[in-house]
């Protein structure tokens, strides 16, 4: 069995000195004793080299296959993530559509039955007249959490004030927002009311 002296075996596996000592300490090379000189055995030197080349190609083998799979896993993800996101962004647009479509028959609806009104009731009304009108009071109202508010002025339309008293009630419904009455607010230089909600028959005599 050939033998090396540690200063020999460090140059032969290009390590310090320091290094050998601890393979020697590890167990990871053998070490003879002669005349109190140590030497390591060459020959089991190179067979636990060859040992831990291997290990390593192993481990770097099964790092590669560690990486592909999370790489895998990250494209799965990314593609359910993809899925997830159009999946809710047409769930929105279908609910956008159905409510839009709620409010399309509604309309209609009430545009049916103040048809209904104006021809059957309003005998001495123009029902054109009616209509435009009922167009014009939907255009003023404004929708709020509870109830719905609507303009002064399409307020007096439906209760049907005659022009005369409008101007009165106008300056009463003023100075009861400027005495910061509740039961009115301003929006876009119009005051609208809540008739749900509030009474005005104070307001209106």
């Amino acid at each position: 069995m050939k033998k090396m002296t540690i200063a020999d075996a460090a140059e032969y596996f290009n390590v310090s000195k320091e290094a050998i000592h601890n393979r020697i300490r590890r167990g990871s090379l053998n070490c003879i004793v002669e005349n109190g000189v140590k030497y390591v055995a060459v020959e089991s030197a190179k067979s636990n080299a060859s040992t831990n080349v291997v290990n390593d190609n192993r481990y770097t083998q099964y790092i590669e296959q560690e990486n592909e799979r999370l790489r895998e896993k990250v494209d799965t993800l990314e593609k359910e993530t993809t899925r997830l996101r159009d999946q809710r962004e047409q769930m929105l647009i279908d609910e956008r559509v159905k409510v839009e479509q709620i409010y399309k028959e509604r309309d209609a609806q009430l545009r049916s039955v103040l048809h209904v009104v104006a021809t059957k009731f309003l005998t001495h009304a123009n029902t054109d007249a009616v209509m435009q009108e009922a167009d014009a009071i939907n255009a003023d109202v404004v929708e709020g959490e509870i109830g719905e508010w609507i303009s002064l002025k399409s307020f007096l339309k439906l209760k049907r004030i005659k022009d005369k008293e409008k101007k009165r009630i106008k300056n009463c419904f003023v100075s009861a927002l400027e005495n910061s009455d509740k039961r009115l607010t301003f929006r876009d230089d119009k005051i609208f009311l809540n008739p749900s909600l509030f009474d005005y028959t104070d307001l209106l005599n």
